[in-house]
């Protein structure tokens, strides 16, 4: 995944360099909003080319689409929606989707403000579907209120048969007791479209190097892989030297085989 903080170009270009199959873009600020993305979509195209990656992309991540105020969700909605045109013409075939988090007097009116998460996510899942691409929700972290636990993903997929999910073993760690990531593969194995992994020690959402936390990583993979899962795995690790990243990348890929 690229840092959004950083130019994307160099992002696309230094994750080609260590080997990666393909890139998460981030649609976030300031580097990669929809518009900046749009303006850069021949070199980003030509990168891709020369590296031979793939390309998967994470709609905007930091929004307001549960929130109490009409005006911060329909902004926040249409950021959305935008970053899903621009990843349109890019070819991405696979986005992954933040439930919006809920904060504030929303705390107070939980229903109401996950019936807005809910409708948000409605108009979201139509868009992808017109444009030919899989959304992918995301589990998250449990200061969010909203779709952290396994229990709670069951009316979503109800009342959206086409949503995946997108397991973040990071997330499912978080909130005290045992990693989630189990009981999510066995509830939804046959949900799962898309994986997040990084490493934590169960009360921050660090995005630590594989191994450097407390996530037993081999027990998770083992997991999916009795599951059947073969699709896409991102590691979300934000170190500053990249040398994290690229051991990252070679002990999942070592554990993986290995199994």
């Amino acid at each position: 995944m690229n840092f959004p903080i950083k130019p994307l170009l160099k992002e696309i270009e230094e994750i080609g360099e260590m080997g990666f199959d393909y890139v998460e873009l981030t649609f976030d600020p300031p580097e990669a909003i929809p518009q900046r993305v749009l303006a850069q979509k021949k070199q980003i195209l030509d990168l891709l080319h020369r590296y031979r990656m793939g390309i998967v992309g994470h709609l905007p991540t930091f929004l307001w689409t549960s929130d109490l105020y009409e005006s911060l969700r329909r902004v926040s909605v249409q950021e959305t929606l935008d970053a899903l045109d621009a990843g349109s013409e890019l070819g991405i075939e696979k986005f992954v989707l933040h439930p919006g988090y809920i904060t504030g007097l929303g705390k107070f009116l939980m229903d109401r403000a996950k019936g807005y998460g809910m409708a948000s996510i409605e108009t979201v899942q139509k868009k992808a579907t017109s444009l030919g691409i899989t959304l992918c929700i995301e589990n998250i972290f449990p200061q969010a209120h909203f779709l952290s636990s396994p229990h709670e993903f069951q009316e979503v997929f109800q009342s959206f048969p086409d949503l995946r999910l997108t397991l973040d073993i990071g997330h499912a760690n978080l909130g005290g007791g045992k990693n989630k990531s189990s009981e999510f593969i066995h509830q939804y194995g046959h949900r799962i479209s898309h994986v997040h992994a990084n490493d934590n020690f169960g009360k921050e959402d660090n995005h630590l190097p594989i191994g450097a936390g407390i996530i037993d990583f081999e027990k998770i993979l083992s997991e999916l892989k009795e599951a059947r899962y073969d699709e896409t795995l991102t590691l979300e690790v934000f170190s500053k030297d990249r040398d994290y990243l690229k051991i990252s990348k070679e002990k999942i890929k070592r554990i993986w085989e290995a199994l």
